[in-house]
């Protein structure tokens, strides 16, 4: 690369530099500034402090972090046995009706996560739909199917269903058609063309799939407020509260730092491994 399209290269990337650094960056490094302070203390010239830091162990709030990242952690897993065999024939079965299935997805979007959480919390709330329709069947009722763990998973898988899907059709579609027939004819079971062809090969969209169902499951909160009540309490709960409820905002920046460096670092270990050419689908030069 020459010394023109260098400068080029920054030129161009200088608006969006500049907008990451305002709006992403500045507000970390305030957050990280608030994390180092006594407790109900609001002075960034204070003497840093890490009493917030101490007292997310010793309060235990690390086991809202272990809720998060255990729960974030199936919600993928699932996520990607649930979309792969979709993904898959949305790209060599489907057709033309690809383009429904995907206009389907996407108008869940459209609706905010709320509502649409607040949807399933009366359909499974004990009087619900499903237990007043269980209830006129079989003259029994029973408590409902809200306020639990799995509940929760559900809820996550649900809503971050779009962006495991997408991501995996991608990927699939990078597989080269013939490659799967040719490892074939030279005897490969199916077994084998899916583990040793088709995930390799499709593994960019893998990683950029799980990456993001990973980080928004692992943030999340309406999902375990509105599907899972008091079951499990959340790092991102426990933010939350800190911040409105407690005026605790060095504990709040605390606890969302540590969410923030140990998301952080899953996620540049995962970038590290992804090749960003193929994802683009820049050929070498």
């Amino acid at each position: 690369m020459s010394v023109r399209e260098r400068r080029l290269g920054a030129f161009c990337a200088a608006p969006i530099t500049l907008f990451l650094a305002l709006g992403f960056l500045a507000p970390l490094l305030v957050v990280a500034a608030f994390s180092v302070m006594p407790s109900r203390v609001f002075d960034l010239a204070h003497v840093p402090d890490f009493s917030a830091f101490v007292e997310f162990v010793q309060q235990g709030y690390w086991k809202s972090l272990a809720w998060s990242i255990g729960m974030a952690a199936i919600a993928t897993l699932i996520l990607f046995v649930v979309c792969w065999p979709l993904a898959w024939a949305m790209v060599h079965v489907f057709g033309r009706f690809t383009q429904i299935i995907t206009a389907l997805v996407v108008v869940t979007l459209i609706v905010s996560e709320n509502i649409r959480l607040f949807g399933w919390s009366l359909t499974l709330m004990k009087g619900g739909m499903i237990e007043g329709m269980w209830r006129s069947w079989t003259g029994a009722g029973f408590d409902g199917l809200l306020y639990n763990v799995p509940v929760i998973v559900f809820g996550l898988v649900y809503v971050y269903l779009p962006f495991m899907l997408f991501p995996l059709v991608q990927g699939i579609a990078m597989v080269p058609a013939d490659a799967p027939h040719a490892a074939a004819d030279l005897g490969a079971t199916r077994r084998q063309v899916l583990l040793e062809i088709e995930l390799p090969l499709a593994s960019p969209g893998i990683l950029v799939g799980s990456l993001l169902s990973f980080v928004l499951a692992a943030g999340a909160v309406a999902e375990s407020k509105l599907l899972g009540g008091q079951a499990v309490i959340v790092i991102s709960d426990d933010v939350e509260t800190a911040f409105t409820y407690g005026q605790n905002w060095p504990l709040g920046s605390a606890l969302a730092i540590v969410l923030i460096v140990l998301v952080g670092s899953l996620a540049l270990f995962a970038l590290a491994r992804l090749d960003l050419d193929t994802v683009m689908g820049r050929a070498e030069r």
